[in-house]
């Protein structure tokens, strides 16, 4: 995690946006839970009142903060439509297939998070992880601590001027509390894909001998990399399965604590040289992904991936948008179309604002992502406590989590519960992206589910209501939103 360039900037000039999330499910719903219910004024996300074609249930979010993912009432497609912006969503045009949306479970989420009660902590679990919840499908954890861990460590910690080439000292002891939240939230999805991302190697490994900055010495590139492959063998043995690992979390920012310095240079020659062939060695099929750092310097991971030696082992590149667009993903993706790319990382401020943090990030982390080929979109941490810790001496002091933990008895849902609820909840892994126009300040992507499912996720970018068409199947529903808005609309 890193401060957030322009995040100022971005908040004062979206803070009259608002978000719409279109999602069209072949299912049917209960009315016990519905806000509004049968109103199909249209000033809730619903049509004109046509009760004549295919029932579309409705989901909103008001960045007023007045509703937020509430089922609303019914609107209605038909063959017919009113006049202005249409949405058109083209179901035989499908590009890539989406892993998941989440967070990164840090170390002092877990913490905030063991101090509810018993009841409390299943509640919590529950919502966020299972189906009936808003089913996040996706997690990356720290390998070692992150800045949002309440100390610095690693897995191989060694008194000042000692060494461990051999690795002899591994262990996982100082995780525990992790791992046995992670079998708690495999009991839930046994399925959630997780990224494991290292902040720092052990202090012994590095030129600077400091939790902070330094990079990796020569001389330990080998143990750096059984590192990685002892970590994965200790986590499968407790039955968690480690689906990909980023070689070094924001490889350019050595101010974090922890942190390192790595360059693309140095990141191919460790990949090809080391982790890849020490992965290779022991039949470990964890994916390796380059980079996981900001939209403003794709030409790192292309540095690594035009690595002949390097390339064969790299699944794709990862992505934060502290700086720079969230068009480099497309760039780098359409260089090399066969490798994938991610996004990993995306803080909301303790400072921000809840309408302008959902408009920006669902127009970039979740739509902005998706239609530029990403397999994924994570928010960063899930839980802090009311003063937004813990985190470690220098790590971020106003990350706020998607929940906040209040004591043992109960804990409040913040913006980036609901940013990334609106894809979770409706776009499962497996999911595939399809094609889906946009215009009039509606920025859109939509999807096509296992189920069989088409889900339309729209931003409104206006703050006024907003009245549109959205085209299917050559049928077509008049709907309109509210000014500020998220809504869901499913048939």
């Amino acid at each position: 995690m890193k401060l957030q360039y322009s995040y100022s900037f971005v908040l004062r000039s979206a803070a009259l946006c608002g978000v719409a999330l279109l999602s069209f499910l072949n299912c049917s719903s209960t009315s016990s839970d519905l806000s509004n219910n049968g109103d199909n004024s249209g000033n809730n996300g619903n049509g004109s009142g046509n009760t004549s074609g295919d029932p579309v249930q409705v989901w909103l979010t008001k960045g007023d903060q007045t509703v937020k993912l509430q089922q609303q009432g019914t609107s209605y497609f038909s063959g017919t439509s009113a006049a202005g912006t249409t949405i058109e969503v083209d179901g035989s045009q499908i590009f890539q297939t989406i892993d998941g949306f989440g967070y990164t479970l840090t170390g002092g989420s877990v913490q905030v998070i063991n101090q509810l009660s018993a009841t409390k902590k299943q509640e919590l679990l529950n919502d966020l992880f299972s189906a009936s919840g808003i089913g996040v499908s996706y997690l990356r954890i720290s390998i070692g601590a992150s800045d949002l861990n309440s100390e610095v460590f690693s897995y191989d910690d060694m008194p000042t001027g000692q060494t461990d080439p051999t690795l002899a000292q591994f262990s996982l002891t100082k995780d525990q509390a992790l791992i046995k939240m992670l079998k708690d939230i495999l009991m839930i999805n046994p399925n959630i894909k997780i990224l494991a991302t290292p902040w720092s190697p052990p202090v012994w490994m590095k030129d600077n001998g400091n939790t902070m900055g330094g990079s990796l010495k020569p001389e330990y590139y080998a143990a750096y990399a059984q590192y990685f492959v002892k970590y994965i063998q200790a986590m499968q043995a407790q039955g968690i399965r480690i689906d990909a690992i980023t070689p070094q979390n924001e490889p350019l920012h050595p101010g974090n604590n922890p942190s390192m310095y790595m360059s693309a240079g140095d990141q191919a020659t460790f990949i090809k040289n080391n982790l890849g062939p020490a992965f290779q060695t022991a039949n470990i099929n964890t994916k390796i992904i380059a980079y996981d750092h900001n939209c403003d310097n794709p030409a790192y991971p292309l540095a690594v991936l035009n690595d002949t030696a390097a390339n064969p082992y790299v699944d794709g590149s990862a992505f934060h948008l502290y700086a720079g667009d969230i068009s480099a993903l497309g760039t780098v993706h359409n260089l090399f179309p066969n490798k994938n790319v991610y996004f990993t990382e995306q803080w909301t401020s303790s400072t921000g604002a809840f309408s302008g943090d959902l408009d920006w990030h669902m127009k970039n982390v979740i739509i902005g992502s998706m239609r530029n080929w990403s397999r994924n979109a994570l928010e960063w941490n899930v839980a802090n406590d009311a003063s937004f810790g813990p985190h470690t001496p220098g790590g971020c002091t106003q990350c706020k989590g998607a929940i906040t933990v209040n004591g043992s008895t109960g804990y409040d849902k913040n913006v980036a519960y609901y940013i990334i609820a609106h894809a979770s909840k409706f776009v499962p892994a497996n999911s595939q992206r399809i094609a889906s126009t946009q215009s009039d300040n509606l920025s859109t992507v939509a999807f096509k589910t296992p189920a069989g499912k088409t889900v339309l996720i729209v931003q409104n970018s206006n703050s006024t209501d907003k009245a549109f068409n959205i085209k299917y199947n050559q049928k077509t529903a008049s709907v309109s939103m509210p000014g500020i808005s998220t809504a869901t609309y499913i048939f």
